[in-house]
């Protein structure tokens, strides 16, 4: 890909999961040439449900576009072959606990006295400093610690996390936002720097409505369901067959809401009349709301709110979402061929970029699918890549079932 807006930059992930494999991944949507270190074994989301040998649906979600090379890093010579492509790449990822990579040679001091212009993110449950920098990172452990789960679910009900891995996702983005301001600092100063950024973290920095609220002195935030502790009423709604979402966030379309409901003397009711009085009481406000819309369907309820302006929508569940000729239209569901999985479905980018377009439709890699070609290029010869092979540095070709050089 020679379009995209990062086209020439050279990454090297040395991440496995989710995190840092996101991070990667969209850095690769935007052009640049992506080169996953993969240990002999591979990521471990190849053998994810739904893999086929070192394949799975799984590992292409966080992984298309990139190039897989294999290098054992508990080799000396892997270690030596990685430090070498650092030589000359512009930007490395990963997502090793703190402490291994300094232990492997392979940390940012090490590569940036070769490398100045390397820009190194690490990516880490929480943080490369602190009293539990030494700790793994698991997305659950995180929106636990990040208070993300006090906050999720029903008031009452135990503790939930929120349904998707968010803190990894955002951890990834934050990573990807660094890397992308480092990449501007080096233009103007010649020198990369490094990144450190971690999945609490992330989903401390997620949580702008809750510090809010205990910072203004309002208390502990706690779960409430689907309402907003901003604005009300602004949450699901129960029709007569399931429910649909009303975000009236103002008082402007509370009192058209009123209106359309039957019921104008709810906005100069004290308990109503603004947005603060509502948020106290959403729960009352979400009552008397639910005592109408039960009594018609959710089509009936989003057609009159929507050709009133009124903000709603259904809930859907993922048949759905990826059923709607919206989702379609904005090329949210791509198709991808891959030559162990076949033909398969997967997420577009969200990112429309009018003079340097995305491309979310390459597969992810076969595993060392890259190895040699990726080496050639960095300058080994055949010769060292031989030697590379025979020291144990590349894993154990034999054992991956439909390896290519892509030579």
């Amino acid at each position: 890909m020679n379009h995209g807006a990062l086209a020439g930059l050279r990454v090297l992930d040395a991440t496995q999961v989710m995190a840092g494999p996101f991070c990667a991944m969209l850095l690769a949507d935007l052009g640049a040439d992506v080169v996953k270190i993969e240990p002999p074994a591979g990521d471990s989301t190849r053998t994810m449900p739904g893999a086929s040998g070192h394949d799975s649906p799984s590992f292409n979600a966080v992984n298309r576009g990139k190039r897989s090379i294999v290098l054992d890093l508990k080799n000396i010579a892997g270690r030596a072959a990685l430090k070498r492509l650092a030589q000359t790449a512009d930007v490395l990822v990963e997502n090793y606990r703190p402490g291994v990579v300094a232990a492997l040679g392979l940390d940012f001091a090490t590569l940036h006295a070769a490398n100045p212009r390397l820009i190194f993110a690490s990516i880490s449950g929480y943080g490369q400093t602190g009293p539990d920098a030494h700790k793994g990172g698991f997305d659950l452990v995180a929106q636990g610690v990040s208070g993300i789960m006090s906050i999720t679910g029903e008031p009452g009900g135990r503790p939930v996390k929120a349904g998707i891995p968010v803190t990894d996702l955002g951890a990834g983005l934050f990573a990807l936002v660094g890397i992308l301001a480092a990449l501007e600092h080096r233009h103007r100063s010649g020198v990369g720097q490094h990144i450190d950024t971690s999945l609490v973290e992330a989903g401390v920095a997620l949580s702008v409505w809750e510090a809010t609220e205990y910072f203004a002195g309002l208390g502990i935030p706690a779960a409430l369901g689907s309402a907003h502790r901003m604005f009300a009423p602004y949450q699901a709604i129960r029709c007569a067959d399931g429910y649909i979402t009303l975000g009236t966030a103002n008082d402007r379309l509370f009192r058209r809401l009123c209106d359309l409901l039957n019921h104008p003397e709810w906005a100069t009711d004290p308990l109503f009349a603004d947005n603060l009085t509502r948020v106290r009481n959403h729960d009352r406000l979400a009552a008397h709301i639910e005592a109408i819309t039960v009594e018609h369907p959710r089509r009936h309820w989003l057609e009159l709110f929507e050709t009133n302006d009124i903000p709603c929508g259904p809930i859907n569940n993922y048949a759905q979402v990826f059923a709607d000729p919206h989702i379609h239209a904005r090329e949210m569901v791509v198709d991808v061929h891959h030559p162990v999985l076949g033909d398969m479905k997967t997420l577009g980018s969200p990112l429309k970029m009018s003079g340097t377009p995305t491309e979310p439709r390459r597969r992810a890699p076969m595993l060392g699918e890259h190895t040699d070609v990726v080496l050639l290029e960095a300058g080994f010869t055949a010769a060292e890549v031989a030697s590379l092979r025979q020291a144990g540095a590349l894993g154990d070709d034999s054992a991956r079932e439909g390896r290519k050089d892509g030579s």
